[in-house]
């Protein structure tokens, strides 16, 4: 049986305090506690690269939530395994840089 799942994109101004939105965007469309401190941590690290605008996408597929920050341009390396790092692998069961190296991505649920 397939997995079905929703998917919500949103385009934030590269600005501290839209993180605060980022959360409350993020509480009104998945049901995961640690899905808003994900989300947070992943647009702070983008935020931090010098983005204008940063792309947010929340994805679901069964009891996976996947949460995506992306930016314009490539981010540096400290942005992708900087301090913030350390926190989205303890809360994500898998993360990464997106493919053309301008985001990070995260998943909860389903084990590593």
């Amino acid at each position: 049986m397939p997995e079905s799942g929703r998917s919500w994109q949103k385009e934030f101004k590269a600005e501290p305090i839209e993180a605060a939105h980022v959360r409350l965007w993020t509480v009104g469309r998945v049901r995961h506690p640690d899905a808003p401190l994900l989300a947070h941590e992943l647009y702070i690290a983008v935020l931090g690269s010098g983005a204008s605008a940063i792309e947010m996408t929340l994805s679901t597929a069964g009891p996976r939530i996947r949460v995506t920050a992306l930016g314009p341009d490539p981010l540096p390396l400290i942005h992708s395994h900087g301090p913030g790092w350390t926190l989205i692998r303890g809360l994500a069961t898998r993360a990464g840089l997106t493919t053309d190296e301008c985001g990070l991505w995260a998943q909860l649920g389903a084990s590593r």
